[in-house]
């Protein structure tokens, strides 16, 4: 294909592994057998720099279609497939970090990420400190031991956005490597290699699935980081399943059109929302007044099914846990991406360090799904109404 031809015409080409295939086949497979100990001996050496079948948890055709897909979406060098998010950022964390050394966070980041350095990172003797979900200030917090440079962009709840190339020149200048979660992205809506990341984190349980009936995650990287990343990958065991591969890549096929969808739904619900005397503050970049509008409008190719709004601060964490229960149509989950609609609870005063979330009114998540948009306002509505 030319380089004009547009991102969804080669999404739907990329992965397919030269077959023939529309979709590259099942390929179930742990041991491959050679002709002569040559060969054996040769695949053994050659496959530290290149993608050779040579046993099943190095990858199968399925795998492999699937990586390449994703190669192609990210716009990276290589990538490496796990069975879960949190496993894609556990192990992607540990190839770059070492006892002793320092990550920065971003205050916005995933809950379980957080976690993650609170108890296992910090066994290590690895210490993390929380940076604004902005950005901003975090040239003072590098340290001289600082090797990670961790963003979550658009952040966790709130969905905060940072300048990414211009924390990446900062990064680069101490030479931190910049690993980006690009969940809500998803490499579709957002690019972070491209602007300039060293690894994009995705959990292809979202929206890469889209259906929520199968677990994954996945990292590509630029070719500077690929092999460090490729050593802990190999090193810790980490493959899936070629039935959950393929899943995975015919996802990626209508992923494009879903998002379309989820997108248009999501933002006629931010703006009913927005009109609504119980609320006092949507979150969605996508919305004109957000703080981070003209950075989601720089670097992002759209939105999501992502919105959370905060109620007035004179309605408690009971009321507005009514409201979740009212709920109909919005599944409370804890996951988000596929078809369906889902409503959580939030607790930001909990989980964030920088800002005094106290203060504030309580706030709820909602993932908008592919439901009929005047089914979900309705419901929406009802379920506010109660706070009457």
């Amino acid at each position: 294909m030319s380089e004009s031809t547009k991102r969804s015409t080669r999404l739907l080409r990329a992965g397919r592994n030269h077959t023939g295939w529309v979709n590259a086949p099942v390929s179930r497979a742990s041991t491959y057998v050679f002709d002569t100990v040559q060969d054996w001996r040769d695949t053994r050496k050659r496959r530290e720099t290149e993608r050779l079948p040579s046993y099943g948890a190095r990858g199968t055709d399925s795998t492999y279609a699937l990586e390449d897909a994703l190669v192609e979406l990210e716009d990276g060098h290589r990538g490496f497939l796990f069975p879960t998010g949190q496993a894609a950022i556990a192990v992607t964390l540990l190839a770059f970090l070492k006892p002793g050394d320092h990550i920065l966070l971003s205050d916005a980041s995933y809950e379980p990420v957080r976690n993650f350095c609170k108890h296992q990172l910090a066994d290590l003797g690895i210490s993390h400190t929380f940076y604004p979900p902005d950005g901003n200030g975090i040239e003072a917090l590098i340290q001289p031991n600082t090797k990670v440079l961790y963003v979550e962009c658009p952040g966790t709840i709130t969905y905060d956005m940072l300048d990414l190339p211009r924390i990446s020149e900062i990064a680069k200048k101490s030479n931190l490597w910049v690993i980006a979660d690009n969940t809500w992205g998803s490499g579709w809506l957002y690019q972070p290699l491209a602007l300039g990341a060293d690894v994009s984190i995705t959990a292809i349980t979202k929206y890469i699935g889209g259906h929520s009936d199968l677990m994954m995650g996945a990292s590509v990287a630029n070719e500077r980081a690929w092999p460090a990343l490729q050593k802990a990958t190999y090193g810790f065991g980490q493959t899936v399943g070629a039935d959950d591969a393929f899943m995975a890549l015919r996802g990626v096929r209508s992923m494009p059109i879903r998002l379309h969808a989820h997108a248009a739904s999501a933002l006629l619900v931010a703006q009913w929302l927005e009109s609504r005397s119980e609320i006092a503050h949507v979150f969605c970049p996508a919305l004109p007044n957000d703080p981070g509008h003209a950075l989601w409008k720089k670097h992002c190719h759209g939105t999501n099914g992502l919105i959370s709004f905060e109620l007035q601060k004179r309605y408690s964490q009971t009321q507005a846990e009514g409201v979740i229960d009212a709920l109909a149509l919005f599944g409370l989950g804890a996951s988000w991406g596929g078809f369906e609609s889902l409503v959580i609870p939030t607790d930001l005063a909990g989980t964030r360090v920088l800002t005094d979330w106290s203060q504030r009114g309580a706030v709820i998540r909602l993932h908008i799904g592919l439901e009929d948009i005047e089914d979900l306002i309705a419901d929406l509505n009802q379920a506010l109404n109660t706070l009457s």
